[in-house]
This record gives structure tokens, sequence and C-alpha cells, in this order.
């Protein structure tokens, strides 16, 4: 199973989607993250909060979503709502589309402590959706099925 997380600017929520999924998959999925009008880099915090929860960051980077065509992604998950608004490239054609929105922790305000808090916290709710992710029979579903199963997980 290949997933492709997508975010706009793809520097906070679809890198620690794209790191959280491949740490707890263990290979079972293979997740990456692009967007559509990707800054180049990724947040810095991010990186820090991956590390502190023991998450590898090897190999994150900010890049566009063109780079993937030759991914051939099973299922796409857009995880901000400028993202989900978008059209995706043609190329991704009739691959499986979902949104799992989520707030953007490195937009947030405060002290230090806060955004650690932000972060920290963000950092759960996408592992609890990886998790259920993980519990999910891909094999046994046919794609409505799989669609609602998945759709669901964005409620987390």
């Amino acid at each position: 199973m290949k997933i492709l997380y997508i975010c706009t600017h793809n520097r906070c929520r679809s890198i620690l989607f794209e790191a959280i999924t491949n740490h707890l998959s263990k290979g079972r999925i293979i997740a990456k993250s692009a967007g559509s009008q990707p800054v180049g880099e990724v947040h810095p915090l991010s990186i820090q909060y991956l590390n502190e929860a023991g998450i590898s960051t090897e190999g994150l980077s900010s890049q566009s979503w063109d780079e993937f065509e030759d991914f051939a992604p099973d299922i796409v998950i857009t995880v901000c709502d400028s993202a989900a608004g978008e059209s995706c490239p043609l190329w991704m054609g009739s691959t499986l589309k979902l949104h799992w929105g989520l707030v953007d922790p490195s937009k947030l305000q405060g002290s230090d402590k806060e955004l650690a808090e932000a972060f920290r916290q963000t950092i759960i709710e996408i592992s609890e959706r990886v998790k259920a992710l993980m519990a999910i029979d891909f094999a046994t579903l046919d794609t409505s099925a799989l669609k609602q199963a998945l759709a669901k997980l964005g409620a987390i």
C-alpha cells in the first residue's frame, strides 16, 4: 500500500504524517508527502518533535506533488483545507482521494511550551489515525468500503 499525503506547503502536517506512517507501519505502508506549492524546507519544529518522539526524520524534504507521478500512490490524503480544495494533477486519475484535516501547529502563536504541546498533540493525533489505518484489512475491502473506512479515520 502506498499513500501520498498532501498539504499545500509540505512543511509540517504532511511531513508529520509521512514520518509517523512509515515509522508505525514498519514497511507495510510506504508513505510520502508533497505539496502543491512546497516551500522547500521542513519546518524545524516538525523535525525537533519527531526526533523527540523517536521517529526518524531521515530523508524528509519539502517537495512538489509533480515529483510523485512515478510513485503511483494507492491513496492520496490531503491534510490541510486549502489542499483539499485544489485540483489534483491529472496523473492522480482515479486514485482514491480523501481529506483528513488537521490544525497546523506551525501556524500557532504562543510560548515555546505552548508550541511544544501543540506539536506533541498533533503527533499523538496522527499516530492514533495511523494505528487505526493499520487495523484496516485492505485486501478484503472493495474501493467503496475502503473509502468509507478511511473517511471515518479522518474524524478521529
